[in-house]
């Protein structure tokens, strides 16, 4: 199959102090030798003039790398090109690149693409990139660089190696089984389910990790309760901004509003909703209840603001119940709320920023451990379950099924086993040249 070569700037927009642009795959010796008229040293930074290989029209003196393939970041020959970073250089030179035969513009994300497909990272490492690209926060950034620099794919690796070994003993306990022409059933292997187990544990230890998505979104804390509540002030004050419309008049917020913002760099998503009440709301008003009551579903957290022990029931999530308006003679005050505060004077608004932190820290993945998302916690779930199936097993061949099945758990982990549209949907998050 031909594989095109491909050519991106990596860097960022210009104007700009220095502006890179990659090349990778089979042409981009050739493509070298058309700009330059000499490739240079392989991983030297050398200096040269680029001409346009359709009239030689100089475009940039500049600073040019050779990588010649497999060791490189994608697994292909590859250039890069450091180029003066004004928009009227990048152009030219990108013009004069797309007009060399075999030559193309990359699609977003193709590069780590290719790098995936070469075998030079695995899917976990790919997705902890994507998220690494994305992070606005501490928390965020070294969680995804712990998961980008292979945290997991190692521990893949290793439960791969350990998955296998069982295998073969279980091969072993078999073949010695049908030597000796013994019509009884196989005898396991000797601790084969004290191993397991060990294996199963460990597994297990990572499913109890805090999860991905709550890092990568923001701690979701969502603030409930009835119209005039004092809802939309805390809102405000929390992200410290006029984000909300506030108005002594019952239902003024109508739909989900969300913010997210960080506070002592961790990410958080606070989310504002409609009054909860059952009689006099308007038919718009009725469907902004509605989207409350879902917004409350999928909370982290939720700052309850109504009457005391009237919140929302049914949720794993935790409540808090606050009291609002302390400023206030004529609200009604409740008798064990975690917080009394006023939005308007600022009582109580620093101490609940603290245990907003404290609270949504221990729910959120240490800093610099790999969290495990969606995909990874269901594969890795279906590994833990296949190796208790084996574990409990008593027959040999029941048991070497079982490790048939947590293979495949691990295949899929790393990516040996993706389907096309999840790659494409991965790969789609990344921006052109990366």
């Amino acid at each position: 199959m031909t594989v095109d070569t491909i050519f991106a700037l990596s860097s960022g927009a210009p104007p700009a102090g220095i502006a890179v642009i990659r090349i990778s795959g089979p042409g981009a010796r050739i493509a070298l030798e058309q700009l330059c008229g000499q490739v240079p040293a392989p991983r030297r930074a050398s200096f040269r003039q680029l001409a346009d290989p359709q009239d030689g029209t100089p475009l940039d003196a500049t600073m040019v790398l050779w990588l010649p393939g497999p060791g490189t970041a994608t697994g292909e020959d590859s250039a890069e090109l450091h180029l003066h970073g004004g928009r009227a250089v990048v152009a030219a030179v990108e013009a004069a690149l797309a007009r060399l035969p075999g030559l193309r513009r990359a699609e977003p994300g193709e590069f780590t693409r290719r790098a995936f497909a070469n075998g030079r990272i695995d899917l976990n490492e790919a997705e902890g990139l994507a998220d690494l690209l994305t992070a606005e926060t501490e928390l965020q950034r070294r969680s995804a660089l712990a998961m980008a620099e292979g945290a997991l794919s190692r521990a893949v690796e290793s439960w791969r190696s350990e998955v296998l070994s069982l295998g073969a003993k279980l091969e072993a306990a078999l073949d010695f089984a049908d030597e000796d022409d013994v019509d009884d059933v196989a005898a396991m292997p000797d601790g084969f389910a004290a191993e397991v187990g060990a294996l199963a544990h460990t597994i297990g230890t990572w499913l109890d990790r805090p999860r991905a998505e709550p890092l990568r979104e923001g701690f979701r804390v969502v603030l409930a309760g009835p119209p005039n509540a004092g809802k939309s002030t805390l809102f405000n004050a929390l992200v410290e901004q006029d984000a909300a419309i506030t108005a002594a008049e019952p239902g003024t917020t109508r739909d989900v509003l969300t913010q997210s913002i960080a506070i002592a760099g961790v990410p958080f998503t606070f989310a504002d909703t409609a009054g909860l009440r059952d009689e006099g709301a308007g038919e718009i008003e009725r469907i902004g209840i509605a989207r409350a009551r879902a917004e409350a579903e999928r909370a982290d957290l939720i700052l309850w603001l109504g009457p005391e022990g009237q919140g929302p029931t049914g949720h794993t999530v935790d409540l808090w119940e606050i009291s609002a308006r302390s400023d206030d003679p004529d609200a009604a005050h409740k008798q064990h709320a975690r917080y009394r505060l006023s939005a308007m004077t600022g009582e109580g608004l620093e101490a609940l920023r603290a245990d907003l932190v404290d609270h949504a820290r221990q729910s959120l993945p240490a800093p610099g451990q790999a969290a495990l998302n969606e995909r990874q916690h269901r594969l890795l779930s279906a590994l833990r379950e296949a190796l208790v199936t084996a574990q409990d097993d008593i027959d040999p061949l029941l048991a070497a099924e079982s490790l048939r099945l947590a293979r495949r758990a691990l295949d899929g982990l790393a990516g040996r086993a993706g389907t096309e549209d999840m790659l494409d949907a991965l790969f789609g998050r990344f921006c052109i040249g990366k």
